[in-house]
């Protein structure tokens, strides 16, 4: 935790910085919290927050629940991550929904185990569990709205050692993803209500866990406009594309946001259209875009906390 300023004089702004590329979005946040030292060209306190563990650890969320904002308090919030998507010296943003709901699930089907030369002496959880990750596909499909957006995905099948013997239980475990609280409600009660429907008709036994995971990137509207403003500063109107899409990754940012109003800006990073995305083992963190991302928390600092 990095701290600049004379306490506090007005609205606190907080640089919190993470990700795929960690190591160059602690450079940027880094070269900012440099320039602000040696020039200081604000008045008020700056925190600059180097969040741990944000993969699924949700270090955000561990952050806050220790206290983060009772230490340092802030009167708002602001995060950045770089989008190799989008060419480099551009910047993107909007109000609102900026990244998914994440919520994982396992689901436990157990049958009756049997010798697969005599499937009718048991209850076979491999063929159910077929039917039923079919069946997930239809909550997409057919129970949420073509406007709204989810994401089903089953990514494990855990199952049976043997060729000839029919196990007594599979293991499906997966990923939901949505873009609004209550598309994600409505996506939970129709998983229970598939995997009880499955169970009744088959007589086996099919247990749900389905765990929330990080909630969406929800940024507030004036502070969307304070960073948009603040990239404009920089690259010019044009660059900024204040409605960009939101994405149906996930970002623990959002534990932030929660609890204090804020925005979340993406950085382009792009070079060409083959640039590997995040995520990706060919992933490579543009150094290029490094000056540019210092410089939009510098300006973003100056913009909100001025000297007079």
């Amino acid at each position: 935790m990095t701290e600049l300023g004379d306490r506090p004089h007005k609205s606190t702004c907080v640089g919190k910085m993470h990700g795929c590329g960690h190591d160059g979005h602690t450079a940027m946040l880094l070269g900012a919290a440099h320039h602000l030292a040696r020039h200081k060209p604000f008045r008020g306190t700056v925190h600059f927050v180097f969040q741990p563990a944000e993969e699924n650890e949700g270090g955000g969320r561990k952050m806050v629940e220790d206290g983060l904002f009772d230490q340092f308090p802030a009167d708002a919030v602001y995060g950045m991550h770089n989008f190799p998507g989008m060419p480099r010296g551009r910047f993107g943003i909007r109000t609102g929904t900026m990244t998914a709901y994440l919520d994982t699930f396992e689901i436990v089907i157990t049958g009756k185990g049997c010798h697969g030369a005599m499937p009718e002496t048991g209850i076979d959880p491999v063929m159910i569990s077929a039917q039923l990750i079919n069946a997930l596909q239809t909550i997409v499909s057919r129970r949420i709205g073509a406007t709204d957006s989810a994401v089903v995905s089953v990514t494990q099948i855990h199952g049976g050692d043997t060729w000839n013997v029919v196990p007594e239980s599979v293991v499906l475990r997966g990923t939901a993803r949505t873009l609004d609280a209550a598309i994600q409600d409505k996506l939970q009660a129709a998983m229970g209500q598939i995997c009880a429907g499955m169970a009744q008709t088959h007589g086996a036994t099919v247990a749900l866990n389905y765990m929330r995971g990080y909630p969406g990137v929800v940024n507030t509207p004036a502070e969307t406009s304070a960073a948009a403003r603040a990239a404009a500063s920089l690259v010019g109107d044009a660059q900024v594309d204040t409605d960009i899409k939101p994405a149906m990754g996930s970002e623990d940012f959002a534990f932030m946001l929660l609890k204090r109003p804020g925005a979340y800006i993406g950085i382009g990073a792009g070079e060409g259209p083959n640039d590997p995305p995040v995520h990706n083992p060919y992933y490579d963190f543009n150094d290029n875009i490094l000056p540019l991302g210092a410089a939009y928390w510098v300006a973003l600092v100056k913009q909100q906390l001025p000297v007079a």
